[in-house]
């Protein structure tokens, strides 16, 4: 059997319960959660540009937090339960030093997110300076991230999240 590779970009998310399914997409500042219930075999991850805006009234998270809920609510929608969803999430680089951080932004807001909503995030990768690049397996919460440099280096970072599950982020 072959591969489903699905690439998403900014605003927006992919859903699935096929083991051969993959789920693919670039971050720089921008963050992506990775979300599934390991139970019923089905995930998501979502590309969020911006979680939050300011305006006279203050930080408004409504844009996050919608497409949080999209995500989860797709995942219901295919047999998973709130309860039982698990979280890895990756992204929030500063990608042009003295602008402000957006990047730093994204990153508070998806692990605040998570914490509000009693989801267990078993790891995440976000912050520094560089790009990832990720492939996520919805079915299994299987992460693979490869840390992209500039034209001339490029990092490869490993992050080992609960291994006896086999829910580790690899790189490729």
């Amino acid at each position: 059997m072959s591969l489903q590779n699905v690439h998403i970009t900014q605003g927006e998310q992919a859903i699935g319960n096929n083991p051969d399914m993959v789920i693919s997409t670039l971050l720089g500042s921008c963050v992506s959660c990775c979300l599934w219930d390991p139970q019923a075999g089905v995930g998501g991850m979502n590309h969020m540009l911006l979680t939050s805006s300011t305006s006279k009234a203050g930080v408004c998270n409504l844009a996050g937090i919608n497409a949080m809920e999209l995500l989860i609510n797709g995942i219901l929608k295919y047999g998973g339960q709130r309860d039982r969803l698990r979280a890895k999430a990756f992204g929030g680089a500063r990608m042009v030093s003295g602008l402000s951080d957006i990047g730093q932004q994204n990153s508070d807001f998806i692990l605040h997110f998570l914490e509000q909503e009693n989801i267990i995030c078993e790891g995440h990768s976000l912050g520094g300076e560089t790009a990832r690049q990720l492939k996520f397996w919805p079915s299994s919460g299987k992460v693979m991230q490869k840390i992209r440099g500039d034209a001339a280096i490029e990092t490869l970072t490993t992050i080992d999240v609960a291994p006896d599950i086999g829910n580790e982020i690899e790189l490729f």
